[in-house]
């Protein structure tokens, strides 16, 4: 049993409870005074009751031995007890010497302690907070929790690299990378656009005036590629100071994402509680490092952010869980599809948008009434037609709209942006770091789809609900381009409206620029047209393929003596579009008889595309149907040995060949696999380049619903010349 502390021995064989008459210890209560806080005495209750022994029972006894082992386990609780309040009184004794050395590191909060902490001392070294704050300047975090520290790992600070799919991408971006104390005295004034350029130049909240002195790095980077901050700020007295400069970190990483851009009068709030270890508390300075642990635009734009301050590498003091959110009312599309009367988000060129990305994302997951206007708010939880969701909401801002709601019959223009991130996903899922044909697709098709539904091609029958679904169409990349950091500028015109029994059909061209290019002199680098169709739950029951019904077999089940082979797929796509694993070959087979692939990919009610496209109504898109065909020609390119002509090959759009599509049907959640077959028809070569143009056809179990028409794809010299 250890030892009593000399002058506080009690007699055991007397003490049957212990309780404090008076106050519980609280070291907090000490700052501010130089009274010395006097410990309680313990209170000792006797005689104690039902412990005796009986006279005549031995040592040996039951009962003596219990006696003894209560006696034992009691005098164990008392010298525990005793021991913590001699620790305790060290830490107040401690807390009082600090008090001689100065002032502590003023701060924008003070702790304000509700709760007895479960272990170790409140505020002191050693002991992690969970506390809760309004984020006003003066008003004083809440403590909720409180224990002691317990080993964690130190942050990474991982470099930058592609962002994964889903993740949150920039509002704008900068090439700042540093800011000193005059760049931090602008961000507190509201001036985001003076510090980080001319995409950020509208009102921006006013920053707190927070303790870091200067950013010494700001990057993209970290657990989701977002963001990372390295920072000098005084050394943390107390948790409140933490708690300080880990909001300051934040709110200057919410600028530079420009989470405020798509908010009036945005104003920055934390979210419910975050977690503080105080490790240590030292004077002189110390290195903020931080970095974004998760954020998203909905229903706000909102980070998460976790946080160390280190003195010579070694951490003094943590913040985890730290949520800021940018909260504001957004700009809605007004009655009629007009833009808003307030309008904030700024395009590329610097003129109000009509729609924004905050609108969009919102529309994309249920609440379609910021986007389009209050005719939609009766589809908020119902099946109805929605941009997609996460990585493939491939519009970014509706621009303009020249047409009026209610009329259908053609000549209606949309404009609108799309800002393709250096570290967008698709670039580091591709085979190569250069820009996939599905993304073309995507972000060409839904820019032309929004016009006609803002225009209120789903209106003509307020009572039904409608989906989506493409139908066909053809396009053209005219020119190798990089997308990478760049702007996409799409002017899309409605052509036609045919309005049906359960349906209504709308046929599109749209044409493609990228920033700094000039529509009106320039010619486009991508342009096509398209055919969609809103349709009611009862007419996509009666689908019925590209066959009318009839169950057409493939090529290779037609012709089952040719002789196969299979090659590997694994072309370099990784995460969502690694789309096939295998492919078989009949060399010199196919319609054309330059060669015939086939290939099946199981289909997974968990597959990542069907949460994303649609919300309610989830279908695998068809641009990735294609894709998957493109892999295939890839897989076959790589098989052919042509790519072992080229020093450093890479895969990319052909540019000049016009491919066309049908779609009659769609890959569902539920149909277990799809089935692609590709027939060759030419290899073309160039100087650096080689390419594969064919015919496609992909079914779902029982029907061919997709047909392909001049589908290709190519390898070339990385800085071949043009084809």
């Amino acid at each position: 049993m250890p030892a009593v502390p000399p002058g506080r021995e009690h007699p055991v064989d007397h003490v049957d409870e212990l309780a404090f008459d008076g106050r519980p210890f609280d070291a907090l209560a000490a700052v501010g005074t130089r009274e010395t806080v006097p410990v309680p005495p313990v209170p000792v209750q006797a005689p104690p009751v039902g412990v005796a022994v009986p006279a005549e029972a031995g040592p040996g006894c039951p009962a003596a031995v219990a006696a003894r082992l209560v006696a034992q386990l009691r005098g164990e609780i008392i010298t525990a007890h005793l021991a913590a309040m001699e620790v305790q009184t060290r830490w107040q004794e401690r807390t009082l010497a600090a008090l001689d050395e100065g002032p502590a590191v003023a701060s924008s909060a003070q702790l304000t302690r509700t709760q007895t902490p479960t272990r170790g001392v409140v505020g002191e070294p050693g002991s992690r907070l969970v506390l809760s704050w309004t984020g006003v300047a003066g008003e004083e975090p809440v403590m909720v929790e409180g224990s002691v520290v317990e080993p964690a790992t130190d942050l990474v600070l991982a470099p930058g690299c592609y962002r994964p799919e889903g993740g949150l991408e920039p509002l704008a971006t900068t090439p700042v990378t540093r800011l000193d104390a005059a760049d931090l005295a602008r961000l507190a004034a509201g001036r985001a656009g003076d510090v980080f350029g001319p995409r950020y130049a509208q009102p921006a909240p006013a920053l707190p005036g927070g303790p870091l002195t200067a950013v010494t790095e700001l990057r993209t980077g970290g657990p989701v590629t977002v963001g990372v901050l390295r920072a000098t700020t005084p050394g943390p007295r107390a948790a409140a100071d933490v708690l300080a400069a880990g909001w300051h970190a934040a709110s200057v990483l919410a600028t530079w994402l420009g989470l405020h851009l798509v908010l009036p009068d945005a104003t920055l709030v934390p979210g419910a509680t975050a977690t503080v270890d105080l490790i240590d508390t030292i004077g002189g300075d110390a290195e903020l490092a931080a970095e974004v642990v998760a954020a998203d635009l909905l229903p706000r734009p909102w980070l998460t952010l976790d946080t160390e301050l280190r003195v010579a590498d070694r951490v003094v003091a943590r913040l985890t869980g730290l949520t800021l959110v940018v909260d504001g009312t957004p700009a809605g599309t007004r009655g009629g599809g007009h833009p808003p009367a307030r309008p904030v988000r700024r395009g590329i060129t610097g003129e109000f948008a009509a729609v924004d990305e905050l609108a969009l994302a919102t529309a994309s997951l249920g609440d379609l009434t910021l986007a389009l206007g209050p005719e939609f708010a009766r589809y908020a939880e119902r099946r109805a037609t929605r941009p997609p969701a996460g990585g493939l909401r491939l519009v970014g801002r509706v621009m303009q709209v020249h047409g009026t709601r209610g009329e259908l019959s053609g000549g209606a223009v949309g404009i609108t942006e799309y800002d393709s991130a250096a570290d967008a996903w698709y670039y580091g899922a591709a085979p190569s770091p250069t820009v996939p044909n599905v993304i073309l697709m995507e972000t060409s098709l839904q820019s032309a789809l929004l016009l006609g539904y803002h225009l209120g091609a789903t209106l003509v029958d307020a009572a039904s609900d409608y989906c989506l679904r493409n139908l066909d169409g053809s396009a053209t990349l005219h020119r190798d381009v990089d997308l990478r950091g760049r702007t996409i500028h799409q002017r899309s015109t409605l052509l036609t409206t045919t309005v049906l029994t359960g349906a209504v059909l709308q046929g599109f061209t749209y044409e493609l620029w990228l920033d700094g290019e000039n529509p009106e002199t320039d010619a486009p680098f991508y342009t096509g047209q398209s055919l969609f169709g809103f349709f009611t739950a009862t007419a996509l029951a009666n689908q019925t393929g590209l066959d009318n019904g009839a169950s057409v077999p493939n090529w290779l089940d037609e012709h089952p003596q040719q002789q196969v082979r299979v090659i590997d797929a694994a072309v370099g796509a990784t995460g969502p579009l690694e789309l096939l694993s295998r492919v078989e070959v009949v060399d010199g087979g196919g319609l054309h008889g330059a060669g015939y692939l086939r290939a099946v990919r199981p289909v997974d009610p968990a597959d990542w595309f069907f949460t994303r496209h649609f919300h309610l109504d989830p279908v695998m898109p068809g641009s990735l149907g294609i894709e998957a065909v493109i892999q295939a020609l890839q897989a076959w390119l790589v098989d052919s040995g042509a790519a072992g002509e080229l020093t450093e090959p890479e895969f990319v759009v052909p540019a000049g060949v016009e491919f066309t599509w049908r779609y009659r049907g769609q890959i569902l959640a539920g149909d277990g696999e799809m089935t692609l077959e590709v027939h060759i028809r030419d290899v073309q070569r160039k100087a650096g380049r080689v390419r594969v143009i064919a015919d496609a056809s992909l079914w779902k179990p029982g029907l061919r619903i997709y047909e392909l028409d001049g589908i290709a794809a190519e390898l070339r010299e990385k800085g071949a010349p043009q084809w």
